[in-house]
């Protein structure tokens, strides 16, 4: 536990973290990745250069600063974090180095204004929150390592098949190398796969929903395709223009907790724009496998009809399903976006709506469920990148 004093120093110093946070976390990456370029290998480079990753992890401090009265308040953050950590293989002796150089990064950047005082209760604060992330994340690694056909960090797996589900999207169906089975997965949850593109010196690695209900023998992830000269694309146009079948790839276990509560017969809906489709369509398959006779309404957002992946699909589950409504509105048709109006009539508000896609999507999507008399616990969502606050307003 921390002291009073401990406590009192570090929530004073949160309105500094709110205005010199960013240029905490750059400086902690230049010098971190100095130091230790072997941690290239983990962390993604596009949201590096993009400050994206800076920017969420000034966020996460400033979080801490202000909860460190009851650190409590911010582990549901954790437990989320604490699911990509487990996807990327972060170990527990990485985060005294990671300590060690936050608390260089505040000096540097604070100069005198960080006093030995500030400085030593920040690294007890560190040092619980670290105590923390190791703990739950210990126990995601047991119990993915003991369930049937589990491990830890990455096992390498085979493209057996791949297929263009549209214009920028394609899946690959993935099997491990060894010829083992796969663990049951949850739907809605992710892998992570690591690769070694020619040319590049560190490993690269992304997570991708798993895009089908759970089978004993395959992963099946759906990729979209950004464009090339896209920092972002660097992973996806390597596995759609040089990864083909027969080739491998290395692949972590299951992970995430945007996850469809099977045990629910109520009313669901599924709403998600553009890639964001990948992870409903393993909650769709699964709800018509499983409770085929629930109510469900898929809607799905694209700009023509060319990007719309999964049309076949969505039908063949769909003529398991006794009680499903579904639709895809292209934004460049007379349909054009998903509004108030289509949600009103599609969406039964007693239920439960999952939500996936673009920010700006997402946003309005929620915005509108709570307009049409959705409560938020009602509604669920995720969001690909680093974790950031959502504005609902």
């Amino acid at each position: 536990m921390l002291s009073t004093q401990t406590r009192e120093i570090v929530k004073s110093t949160a309105p500094v973290l709110a205005e010199h946070g960013t240029a905490i976390t750059t400086v902690f990456y230049r010098n971190l990745f100095a130091a230790h370029p072997e941690l290239l290998n983990v962390f993604n480079h596009a949201n590096q250069a993009q400050g994206r990753q800076q920017t969420a992890l000034a966020n996460a401090v400033y979080a801490a600063a202000v909860h460190i009265d009851n650190l409590e308040n911010i582990l549901p953050a954790v437990v989320q974090i604490a699911h990509k950590h487990v996807s990327l293989g972060i170990k527990p002796e990485q985060y005294p180095i990671v300590g060690e150089f936050l608390l260089k990064a505040i000096k540097e950047v604070l100069g005198d204004a960080a006093t030995d005082d500030i400085l030593k209760a920040w690294e007890e604060a560190y040092g619980v929150i670290a105590a923390a992330f190791i703990g739950v994340e210990a126990n995601m690694y047991k119990e993915a390592r003991e369930q049937e056909n589990g491990w830890n960090f990455f096992k390498p797996f085979t493209v057996v098949r791949k297929v263009q589900e549209s214009d920028s999207i394609t899946s690959f169906y993935l099997q491990p190398a060894d010829g083992s089975g796969v663990p049951e997965f949850k739907p809605g949850q992710y892998v992570s796969v690591r690769v070694l593109i020619p040319g590049e010196k560190y490993t690269m690695i992304r997570q991708y929903s798993l895009s089908q209900a759970s089978k004993p023998d395959e992963f099946r992830i759906s990729v979209k395709r950004e464009a090339d000269n896209d920092p972002n694309g660097v992973v996806s146009v390597y596995l759609h223009k040089q990864v083909n079948e027969g080739d491998t790839v290395e692949v972590s276990a299951p992970a995430g907790e945007f996850l469809l509560d099977t045990t629910k017969t109520t009313p669901v809906a599924f709403i998600s724009g553009g890639v964001g489709i990948t992870p409903m369509m393993s909650m769709l398959e699964t709800v018509a496998v499983s409770s085929p006779e629930r109510p469900t309404v898929f809607l799905h957002a694209a700009r023509n009809e060319s990007l719309a992946a999964f049309g076949n699909d969505i039908e063949k589950h769909a003529l398991n399903m006794s009680n499903i409504k579904y639709k895809t509105f292209y934004s460049s048709g007379p349909d054009g976006q998903i509004t108030r109006e289509a949600l009103a009539s599609y969406v039964d508000p007693a239920g439960d709506a999952y939500v996936c896609g673009p920010v700006p999507f997402m946003e309005a999507m929620i915005r509108e469920l709570l307009a049409i008399g959705m409560k938020e616990d009602q509604i669920h969502y995720e969001f690909f990148g680093p974790a950031m606050q959502l504005e609902q307003a």
